[in-house]
């Protein structure tokens, strides 16, 4: 690695991730923990004062989805290397995190010389996938079948809001049966199409209805 010290910034919810992390990367005098974040917010906000070299993203965090935040961060700051770690595996999700600016994709049960890999990769300017992300692509290139051991996920009223627009209620319909605001309903369809890597609502119940998220 390079000799000046390569900034790393953590945005995770789980404390326990966090403070894993942290250990991890404090035994290694080229990196330097610039900050953490709990949530969207607490990221976006960070970022005005302070850009890492990179950042450990989780996807599924309090607020904003973990794709729509990817975009953002890599719109706004996009010499900040985004590393994906997560538990889920889904090939969609992985290709959707990869074009909303993801430079890399690391599972949560990765060890810290992958985890290092990956830093050293994307501050080449490289994209770093880890092993079994990498052979579940190739997997459903060749056969069109999607391995995963985890599903992408949906809030519970993500699924809520998801089987009402498969019953073709309007997004007036559901803000009024919901008692939420339409801008929320909005916000929650638009989470749940970028989850689902979907573009229009006839895709979203047929991906809903392939997935099993809906009968």
């Amino acid at each position: 690695m390079r000799e000046a010290k390569i900034s790393v910034a953590i945005a995770d919810d789980h404390l326990i991730v966090v403070n894993g992390l942290k250990a991890m990367l404090a035994k290694r005098s080229e990196l330097q923990i610039l900050f953490d974040a709990a949530n969207g917010e607490e990221l976006l906000e960070a970022l005005t004062v302070h850009q890492p070299h990179v950042l450990l993203l989780d996807i599924q965090m309090p607020g904003l989805s973990g794709a729509e935040l990817c975009r953002k961060v890599h719109k706004t700051y996009p010499d900040v290397r985004i590393v994906i770690l997560t538990s889920h595996d889904d090939s969609h999700l992985v290709r959707l995190m990869m074009r909303n600016g993801a430079a890399g994709y690391l599972l949560k049960n990765t060890g810290m010389t992958e985890l290092l890999a990956a830093i050293e990769s994307v501050m080449e300017g490289n994209q770093f996938m880890d092993d079994q992300i990498k052979k579940n692509l190739v997997h459903e290139a060749l056969t069109g079948q999607r391995i995963s051991r985890y599903e992408i996920p949906l809030t519970r009223r993500e699924q809520e809001i998801l089987r009402l627009i498969a019953s073709e209620a309007s997004n007036q319909d559901i803000a009024a049966k919901l008692s939420i605001s339409l801008r929320t309903v909005e916000t929650h369809r638009f989470n749940i199409t970028h989850k689902l890597d979907v573009k229009n609502t006839a895709g979203l119940v047929k991906e809903a209805i392939k997935r099993g998220l809906i009968d």
